[in-house]
């Protein structure tokens, strides 16, 4: 069986990006770059005020002069005003072009401005280039400001707009399938049966993929009947981008799913992970080249497998190279006896992880309220402190 590791590696080896599309900033919140931005000019563009106050030449407060005349007043956006005289200052504002003849700026916090003269307080500590944002120390004009392959998040549409980038390039976002398998499945409105249960997974990954940005979503409910099921995956393979499967991938006798598959030309990559939970895990390649994740049916191993999985396969799919890693440290000693890599819910309620074990993988209900789960190494002693993955529901 394959590591965690090794699947992800195997699963990344296979998934390439969809075609990219153009939009414009607003629409482009949340979706992946696929193209290279450049600086358009230095950033910031000129020496910029970075406080309230006055701007004057440091040269003459280090001589010993504390008064200063006021000969105007430079706004940020406004055109600046060059000093008249080292006797002299300007009032600048927060963002204004720093004025010519200047080289530092004195707070208005330590001035004393009264009858056209600014005196300089005592507790001030004025210095060369003092509370002045300089010319290029950010970026210089040409230089890379955004990789493609980039997730543009806030800072990132930020960066984009200042580079004169009212339009991008980005990944198209894909179409999916959720099917989730089993006569047992009853939906959440339904008279059921005592031997029935009602039919969650498919609520569970719908919401996970709306959080993340992902719209277009087919869901589909199939009973455990092989026709049925080829059937219904042969119309999702022709029309979807990704399909993503709960249920029937185990060993038992209605669990049609890896065959149906295979029948359909989707081409298997790997059967079982060395987890837990999540082990019948099951992932291959359809006749378009689109991914298929057939995740087991237990609602903890869906969930799982679907954040530690699914996700980044589908960021993968978008065009997204860099993808986020995050880490916790464990608020308590672990011993993992086993030898398949656990995954364990947890809460976060000052940072540290703290472990919240299910009484199975079908225990979703202690999954409400966690806020996610840590990736344990088998046949290790994690101590407390122990940075480990971390990855959010």
């Amino acid at each position: 069986m394959l590591t965690p590791a090794e699947a992800t590696a195997a699963i990344d080896a296979h998934v390439a990006p969809l075609a990219a599309e153009t939009c414009g900033l607003v629409e482009a919140a949340g979706r992946v770059l696929r193209e290279a931005l450049s600086a358009e000019r230095d950033q910031p563009p000129f020496d910029r005020v970075a406080m309230d106050g006055i701007a004057i030449r440091y040269a003459a407060h280090a001589s010993g002069r504390r008064s200063f005349r006021i000969a105007g007043t430079v706004a940020a956006g406004a055109s600046p005003v060059a000093l008249p005289a080292d006797d002299a200052c300007l009032e600048v504002m927060t963002g204004a072009m720093l004025p010519p003849g200047t080289d530092a700026v004195i707070p208005v916090e330590v001035l004393s401005l009264a009858e056209g003269m600014a005196q300089v307080g005592t507790d001030a500590t004025p210095a060369a280039w003092a509370n002045v944002h300089r010319r290029g120390t950010d970026a210089l004009a040409g230089s890379l400001a955004l990789a493609a392959g980039t997730r543009l998040l806030g800072p990132e549409l930020a960066v984009a707009a200042s580079v004169g980038r009212g339009r991008l390039s980005v990944g198209r976002l894909p179409r999916i399938a959720i099917v989730s398998t089993g006569d047992e499945l009853i939906g959440p409105d339904l008279p059921l049966e005592p031997w029935q249960i009602r039919r969650s997974n498919a609520y569970a990954i719908s919401a996970t993929l709306n959080a993340r940005g992902y719209r277009d979503l087919h869901d589909l409910h199939v009973r455990d009947d092989q026709t049925l099921l080829s059937h219904a995956l042969a119309a999702e393979l022709a029309t979807r981008d990704a399909l993503i499967l709960s249920g029937g991938v185990s060993a038992g006798r209605f669990d049609y799913v890896p065959a149906v598959l295979e029948s359909l030309g989707v081409r298997r990559v790997f059967h079982k992970l060395a987890q837990r939970p999540g082990k019948p895990f099951w992932f291959g390649i359809g006749p378009a080249g689109q991914p298929v994740f057939a995740l087991p049916g237990n609602p903890v191993s869906t969930l799982v497998c679907l954040v530690r999985y699914v996700l980044p396969a589908l960021a993968r799919l978008e065009g997204e190279t860099t993808p986020r890693r995050y880490y916790a440290p464990l608020a308590e000693a672990y011993e993992a006896r086993q030898t398949l890599t656990a995954f364990l819910p947890v809460d976060r309620p000052r940072g540290a992880a703290v472990l919240r074990p299910t009484h199975g993988s079908g225990d979703f209900t202690s999954l409400a309220g966690t806020a996610g789960f840590v990736e344990l190494s088998p046949a290790h002693r994690h101590q407390a402190g122990d940075s480990v993955p971390f990855y959010s529901w």
